[in-house]
C-alpha cells in the first residue's frame, strides 16, 4: 500500500491524519504555512512570553467532546483550564453580562420579551437537531417565536455584527447550533492551542507519518490509479488524497474536474476574518468577551484574553483582540495598519474612559480569507460531496461542519469521519 496524503495541517487535516495513521497507513500532511494549526495557529507575543497566543481568538466548550478527548489522549489535560469568564453584550451604551440570569436583566428589551426569549433559548437547547428549521431564516424565525423586541434588541444586532448586509439571509439552523451547542463554561489550553497542534503532529510522526511544513501545493491530478500533487519542492504521489483547503482553492489546483462541477456545487460565500491584537500595560476592562450590539463601532467584538488567562503567561502583557468578519472588498482591507489603529483605538474610550494610546506597547494585525461561511437556507445544496470526480481525491473543508459553525472540535470530528470514508473506500 502506498502513502495517503492530506493537504492542510489545521484541525481538519490533522484529525484525518491521526485516524489514517491509527489504522496503520502511512500518511503525509502537506501544510503551506511554517506551523501547524490553521486558523488556531499561534505566535509568541514577546520573547518573555511563556505561552503562544492564537492569531484569532479561540476557546472551547464543555460540549466539545472530540477535542477534549484528544487533549487527554495527548497527555495535556492537566493544562486544560476551565472557567466562566465574564461574557457580555454592549447594547444601548450599556454592557450586559450574558449568563442565564443575565438575559433576564437585559433591559434593552421589555421584561415580558426577556422571559419569552429566555424560554425560547431553553427550548432550543432541547431541540436535538436542525431539521425542524429547514428552509427558515434566523431573522424570520426569531421574529415569529421570540417576538419583534427580542429580535431587534438582541438577535438582530448580533447577526448584523457578524454578517453585515447578509444578516437577513442566515439560516435558522446556524443560529440553532450556536444556542444548542455552546456552554457558559469555557476551556483554554494553558500555553496556547499551538501546543495541542504540535503534539498532534508529533503523534502522527510517531505512527510513521510525515509532516511537511512550508509545502504549497500547485496542482492535483489523478494519474494511473494514483493521485499526484505538485508542490513548490517537488512531486508527491499518493494512493488517496484528502484536500482540506477551501473549495475554490481546490478547484484552482485540481486538473480534470468536469466543466459543470463548480456550477453544480458553487459552495458557500465567505467572509474574511480580521483582528487587531493589542498588548497593553494595564487592563482595558474586567470582561473577557464583549459582543458589540450598537452601531458605530469599527469592530464587532472585544476579547480581552488576559481576563481569562493570566497576563503573567505573556510577560505581563494585557492582550486584547478587536475582531471583525468582513467581505473581501471591505474598505478596511485597503487601509494601512496605522490607519486601522487610528480608526479602532478611539472607540476603546467607550469601554474605559481613561484609555490612552500610550497604553499600547505592541500591536499585531492578522487577516484570514475563507474564515466565516455565509449560511443561507438551502446551504447544503451548494456544498460538494466529500468524494470528488477525481478518483481517489476527497474534499472536506470548514464549510462541511454544517450545521455547526466553524470550531476546532467540529473540524477534528469531520476529519476523523472523512478519513473513515477514505479507509472504507
Amino acid at each position: 500500500m502506498g502513502d495517503l496524503g492530506v493537504i492542510g495541517g489545521g484541525a481538519l487535516g490533522l484529525g484525518a491524519a491521526l485516524r489514517l495513521g491509527s489504522a496503520g497507513r502511512r500518511v503525509v500532511v502537506l501544510e503551506r504555512e511554517p506551523q501547524l494549526g490553521g486558523l488556531a495557529a499561534g505566535f509568541r507575543p514577546g520573547d518573555d512570553s511563556t505561552a503562544t497566543l492564537e492569531k484569532f481568538y479561540h476557546h472551547i466548550f464543555k460540549t466539545d467532546r472530540t477535542i477534549i478527548r484528544l487533549i487527554d489522549d495527548l497527555g495535556l489535560t492537566p493544562d486544560l483550564v476551565w472557567g466562566q469568564p465574564v461574557s457580555s453584550m454592549l447594547r444601548g451604551g450599556r454592557i450586559y453580562p450574558m449568563s442565564v440570569t443575565g438575559v433576564l436583566r437585559f433591559s434593552a428589551i421589555p421584561l415580558l420579551a426577556r422571559l419569552r426569549f429566555g424560554a425560547l433559548v431553553a427550548a432550543l437547547k432541547a431541540v436535538p437537531n436542525e431539521r425542524l428549521f429547514g428552509g427558515q431564516t434566523a431573522a424570520a424565525w426569531t421574529r415569529r417565536w421570540a417576538g419583534r423586541s427580542a429580535y431587534e434588541g438582541f438577535v438582530g444586532p448580533q447577526l448584523a455584527g457578524k454578517f453585515g448586509d447578509r444578516a437577513p439571509d442566515i439560516a435558522m439552523s446556524w443560529l440553532w447550533s450556536r444556542f444548542h451547542e455552546r456552554t457558559i463554561r469555557l476551556g483554554y489550553l494553558k500555553g496556547g492551542f499551538q501546543r495541542f497542534y504540535d503534539a498532534l503532529g508529533e503523534r502522527i510522526r510517531s505512527m510513521g507519518g510525515e509532516i511537511v511544513l512550508g509545502a504549497r501545493a500547485t496542482s492535483i491530478r489523478a494519474v494511473d490509479g494514483a493521485v499526484e500533487v505538485e508542490t513548490d519542492s517537488g512531486l508527491r504521489r499518493f494512493d488517496r488524497l484528502l484536500v482540506t483547503a477551501p473549495q475554490r482553492i481546490f478547484q484552482d489546483l485540481a486538473q480534470g474536474l468536469p466543466d459543470d462541477y463548480a456550477h453544480r456545487f458553487p459552495g458557500p460565500e465567505f467572509y474574511s476574518a480580521h483582528v487587531v491584537i493589542l498588548a497593553l500595560d494595564r487592563p482595558l476592562t474586567n470582561q473577557y468577551w464583549i459582543s458589540i450590539g450598537d452601531p458605530g463601532y469599527p469592530f464587532l467584538v472585544v476579547v480581552e484574553h488576559t481576563n481569562f488567562m493570566p497576563p503573567a503567561d505573556y510577560g505581563g502583557r494585557h492582550l486584547v483582540y478587536l475582531g471583525n468578519y468582513l467581505p473581501d472588498n471591505a474598505p478596511l482591507f485597503k487601509k494601512s495598519e496605522e490607519e486601522v489603529l487610528a480608526q479602532f483605538l478611539p472607540a476603546l474610550k467607550r469601554f474605559n474612559s481613561g484609555f490612552d494610546r500610550s497604553w499600547v506597547k505592541q500591536q499585531w494585525q492578522f487577516r484570514a480569507p475563507y474564515a466565516q461561511p455565509i449560511v443561507p437556507p438551502g446551504y447544503l445544496d451548494r456544498l460538494p460531496p466529500t468524494t470528488t470526480p477525481l478518483p481517489g481525491v476527497y474534499l472536506a473543508t470548514m464549510a462541511h461542519v454544517y450545521p455547526q459553525d466553524r470550531g476546532q472540535n467540529y473540524s477534528l470530528a469531520l476529519g476523523d469521519r472523512v478519513a473513515g470514508e477514505m479507509l472504507s473506500d
